[in-house]
């Protein structure tokens, strides 16, 4: 570490215990114990040994700080290792919340306020949403006491803890009641979220300026475990507001733009019950509940990849940079990327995201890396275009083209218009395709046919010259 390195670090150490001296004067600290027993009450998960409650459990991910691809051409080998080997070690937490004590002396662990049925962390397994959670970064002293202080006004919405998660802020909301996690309440929740991201993220709370735009399922540090600043900076948790109405954040979102009502229409949309969609769609049911089979999707040219790899590197922005290599993992899997590649496309992506760091608030390290190709999962492949333009703050524009060059997809245009053309008979597409012949007579017809039956009706028109009755209307009454 250089000598700016350091001081840079020793600043934000000190703005760490400053931020942790002001949020004790105001805020009520409490240990990580009592933090996930509010987020997660009695009752959430399974309790140990006891599969046959039948209930989800919290997961948490630990990465081993300085084995994520340390070391040149060993990057792919190193981070290929750490999942196959199991050193991203997963932790199931049980009701009983005791294997938070062994997350205390880690230095990268996430989790999210959800539940799951499983072993991973993906959208098909969660069960609860227990609370909302929102990552705010670049948070000096001015942005923490004018966070706190809309929140106090009714600006924003009164967070249930305040995060302090080294050189940022963790927002969580904790819903009065836990939230089922069918695919239509997570459109829900992500629309919700997203829309109340960018209410949070303004100009007096960060000192960046675009917001970064969330998922339902991001996992957070676990409070109690180490921070970006070291095990010796941990992250810790203040309690300042209660339980949340999911329906009550709805009034923090502003109408002008119709966000709320979209939203409220989602939430208001039926969903089908499965017992009925059993009746209802056999075949169905049998297919993906029953056998489990994934869904049908399609296989995508790599030109996808390399496109959104070449944006990736030179259009991404700080705030972005861990979904932009986030997007690029699901990319990959639906392009059929090789995982080798794929690494070592992230990893070449480092340094020059390290670089865009101001003043060390947000160094981007290969932890993140590591975190962010967790999306490389055939779980994923259907994530929404629109939704991957928020994420990664880069505009989506729409190809018709399904990515190929245009003079590829116009060759295969002509070639299915010209096969169209022979199944029917004809030589050349053009035939039959100008107007047709006596067509521009039709006024003529229709006035001639008037005079010759001055008491006709327009019925006994087209039943004498087989025009069509809109044709006949458009020159009925000319003269």
């Amino acid at each position: 570490m250089t000598m700016d390195q350091q001081a840079a670090m020793e600043r934000l150490q000190d703005l760490y215990r400053e931020k942790n001296e002001y949020l004790e004067e105001f805020l009520e600290w409490i240990t990580p114990y009592e933090f996930y027993r509010e987020v997660f009450p009695v009752g959430s998960f399974e309790r140990r040994g006891h599969f046959e409650d039948a209930k989800g459990n919290g997961i948490a991910v630990t990465i081993p700080k300085g084995k994520a691809g340390a070391g040149g051409d060993g990057v792919t080998g190193v981070a290929l290792e750490i999942e196959g080997n199991g050193k991203a070690k997963r932790y199931t937490i049980t009701d009983e919340l005791a294997e938070l004590e062994q997350l205390r002396d880690t230095d990268f662990t996430i989790m999210s306020p959800i539940s799951y049925f499983g072993r991973q962390r993906s959208g098909k397994n969660a069960r609860y949403l227990y609370a909302l959670a929102f990552d705010l970064d670049g948070v000096g002293m001015p942005q923490l006491r004018d966070t706190l202080h809309q929140m106090n006004k009714d600006i924003l919405p009164k967070a249930t803890f305040v995060v302090n998660s080294g050189t940022g802020l963790h927002l969580y909301y904790v819903l009065q009641e836990p939230i089922p996690m069918y695919p239509h309440n997570q459109r829900c929740l992500k629309e919700l979220k997203y829309s109340l991201t960018r209410q949070i993220w303004n100009r007096y709370t960060s000192t960046i300026k675009e917001p970064q735009i969330q998922g339902i399922l991001q996992g957070f540090r676990v409070v109690g475990s180490g921070s970006k600043l070291g095990r010796e900076y941990p992250v810790t948790a203040y309690r300042f507001g209660g339980p949340v109405e999911l329906e009550r954040l709805l009034d923090y979102i502003p109408d002008s733009n119709g966000e709320q009502q979209r939203i409220e229409g989602l939430m208001r949309k039926s969903r089908l019950p499965l017992a009925e969609a059993r009746e209802k769609y056999p075949d169905w049911y049998e297919r993906r509940i029953v056998k489990k089979e994934r869904r049908g999707r399609w296989t995508v040219k790599r030109d996808l990849y390399d496109w959104w790899l070449h944006r990736i590197g030179d259009e991404i922005r700080v705030g972005h940079r861990f979904y932009g290599i986030m997007t690029l993992a699901i990319y990959a899997k639906k392009c059929g990327i090789d995982e080798d590649e794929l690494r070592r496309d992230a990893f070449d992506l480092l340094k020059p995201y390290d670089d865009m760091s101001v003043e060390d608030i947000n160094r981007f390290t290969k932890d993140d890396v590591v975190c962010a190709l967790e999306m490389f999962n055939e779980d994923y492949v259907t994530f929404p275009r629109d939704d991957i333009g928020k994420l990664s703050g880069l505009t989506m524009p729409i190809n018709k083209r399904n990515w190929r060059k245009q003079a590829d997809h116009l060759e295969i245009a002509r070639a299915i218009r010209d096969i169209g053309v022979r199944q029917k008979g004809k030589k050349d597409w053009r035939e039959g395709n100008g107007r047709p012949i006596g067509s521009g007579t039709a006024k003529g017809r229709v006035c001639e046919w008037r005079q010759q039956h001055p008491e006709g009706c327009k019925a006994d028109c087209h039943r004498d010259t087989g025009l069509d009755p809109k044709t006949i209307r458009k020159w009925w009454d000319m003269k």
